[in-house]
Order: structure tokens, then C-alpha cells, then sequence
């Protein structure tokens, strides 16, 4: 096919109008920031989306990432106040709010963090002493990042955290701290059993001294008890005595006769209950007794009347006075 002069005119100026068009559309993804350069001299700032430049005249400068970023901070050593000598391995985040600021304002921004992280490391360690730099790690994030924060505000940039990952001390010295870590607990495991022991013996105490008061309080109850039962006791041995008296006073012999005949047979029953004895007493006259339980019966009839004995054999009880068999 022969293009003529005017075609190919054509074809180039359509050519050209696609390049131009495409040079002048710039898509900025989620996360970005770009520069633009017009003549090689900052412009303005293109954020995420689609962005328009003027062909030819612009161009894109800086890709600027704006998320926030970790930067590993390489293990450095450092002398503390006390001078004793530790390894630092720390990381610092930051996010970049600037993408103009961080570009134009610093050479290689992440080695200007990196550098300024390690000279405040160094600075803030040399300030402490080495008991105070393992115990208060998070007052040294904290110094370090107002320190960091401030130094990198003029470069567009937020230091967001400095952490502090490891502290290692030189090896003596961590054995020595191992050492009084372990004498330090072995004393406070000393103090515990004294204190353990010294609770158990007075828990102990109190516990014989509960135990002698409540003997003590038993004591005294089962005093109180026994003497209440003898008073009882008196008081109706008093009654049964003014009983009798009573009785005999209005010519009543058969009282007497069962009063005595009472204490007659519980003298016997004591004697011939006794653990130890080994002999028995027996009456010499047996009619004394006889008459005695026959003075008992009497006493009996006429205290609740014949129907009382009427139960019993008529030989079972002989009469008062009468001889057995």
C-alpha cells in the first residue's frame, strides 16, 4: 500500500499525540507519594491516584514511600556511665508526612536516620549506669524517640518508635550479676522459711494456749457441774432426812428402820463392788438383815398400800422381826 506524504504526516502527528498524552497521565499507587520536577526544579506532589504533568516540561522525580517503615538499626557497643562496656541492637519506625521535605532536604534518608539513631544510642547509654540501663528500657525508647522525633521533623519524616531489642553486658559482668541474682534470691528464699517457721510457732502457741483456756474453761464448767449435782444431792438427802425425822416425830419406827436399812445396803454394795476386794462381809445375824427388808416392805404397804405387794409371792418378803426359815 503507498502512503503519500499527507498519510505519513498524519500517522506521525497521531503517534506523537498518544506519547504526549501518555507522558502528561501519571497513576500513583496506595501508599505513595510522587515529586514532580519541572526544568529540574521541585514542582509539586502527586498523591495516590491519577495525576496529570505537563508533557515534557515535567517529569517524576522522587517515588516517595509514605507508609510507615522499620529500619534496622546494626548492633553497635557502647559504654555506660559506670563504664562498662554493652551491645545494642535496637530498630526505629518512621513514616514520612513530607515527600518533598524528604527528598530535597537529606541525602539517603534512611541512612541519615540510621547514623543519627546510632549517635543518640551511644549518648542516652553513656548517661546511665548499667543497673539503670537494664531496668528502665522503656525510659530509653522514650528518650531516644523524643530526641530522634525532634532531629528528623525538618526532613518531613515522623519517628513514630526506637526500640531497644537486646541489651548484652560483656560476659564477667554477666556472670557477676548471675551470682548476686542467685545470692539475692537465696536470701529472700531464707527469709521466707524464717519467716515460716517463726508463723508456725506462733500459730503453734496460740494453738496450746486456745487449747489450755479451753481445758481450763472445761475444767471449771464440770466443777461448777459436780458441785451443783452435790449441792442436789445434799438438798434431797436434807429432804429425805427431814423426812424421816418428820416420821419418826409422829411415831412412825418404820422410816428409821428403811432409812437404815438404805445406807446398811449401799455400804455392802460399795464394799463388795470394789475392784480391789478380795474379801466379802457378810451380816452375822442374817435376821438383822431380814428383819431390815421386811421393815422395807412394811414401810412399802403402808406407804402405797397392800395392792403394792400384791404381785410378789407371800412368802418373797418375810415380816419385820420374823427369823428366815
Amino acid at each position: 500500500m503507498d502512503l503519500s506524504g499527507f498519510n505519513i504526516a498524519v500517522i506521525v502527528v497521531v503517534a506523537l499525540v498518544i506519547l504526549t498524552i501518555a507522558r502528561g497521565v501519571r497513576t500513583v499507587p496506595q501508599g505513595y507519594n510522587y515529586t514532580v520536577e519541572r526544568f529540574g526544579r521541585y514542582s509539586r506532589t502527586l498523591s495516590a491516584g491519577l495525576g496529570l504533568i505537563v508533557p515534557y516540561i515535567d517529569r517524576i522525580g522522587h517515588k516517595v514511600n509514605v507508609m510507615e517503615q522499620v529500619l534496622d538499626i546494626p548492633s553497635q557497643e557502647a559504654i555506660t556511665k559506670d563504664n562498662a562496656g554493652v551491645r545494642i541492637d535496637a530498630a526505629a519506625f518512621f513514616q514520612v508526612l513530607d515527600a518533598a521535605k524528604a527528598c530535597y532536604e537529606v541525602h539517603s534518608l534512611s541512612e541519615a536516620l540510621m547514623v543519627l539513631t546510632m549517635t543518640n544510642i551511644r549518648t542516652v547509654v553513656g548517661s546511665m549506669d548499667l543497673d539503670q540501663l537494664l531496668s528502665h528500657r522503656d525510659e530509653i525508647n522514650e528518650r531516644l524517640l523524643r530526641v530522634m522525633d525532634a532531629a528528623a521533623s525538618p526532613w518531613g519524616v515522623k519517628v513514630t518508635r526506637i526500640e531497644i531489642r537486646d541489651i548484652i553486658p560483656p560476659a564477667d559482668i554477666a556472670g557477676a550479676m548471675n551470682r548476686q541474682m542467685k545470692a539475692e534470691r537465696e536470701k529472700r528464699a531464707a527469709v521466707l522459711e524464717a519467716e515460716g517457721q517463726r508463723q508456725a510457732e506462733i500459730l503453734k502457741a496460740e494453738g496450746a494456749k486456745q487449747a489450755q483456756i479451753l481445758a481450763a474453761e472445761g475444767r471449771k464448767e464440770a466443777a461448777l457441774r459436780d458441785a451443783e449435782a452435790r449441792e442436789r444431792l445434799a438438798q434431797a438427802e436434807a429432804a429425805a432426812t427431814t423426812m424421816v425425822s418428820e416420821a419418826i416425830g409422829k411415831g412412825d419406827i418404820q422410816a428409821a428402820n428403811f432409812l437404815i436399812a438404805e445406807r446398811y445396803t449401799d455400804a455392802l454394795k460399795a464394799i463388795a463392788g470394789g475392784h480391789n476386794s478380795k474379801v466379802v462381809i457378810v451380816p452375822i445375824e442374817a435376821a438383822a438383815l431380814a428383819g431390815t427388808v421386811g421393815g422395807i416392805a412394811q414401810l412399802t404397804r403402808a406407804a402405797f398400800g397392800e395392792e403394792a405387794l400384791a404381785g410378789r409371792g407371800a412368802g418373797s418378803v418375810p415380816a419385820a422381826g420374823r427369823p428366815i426359815g
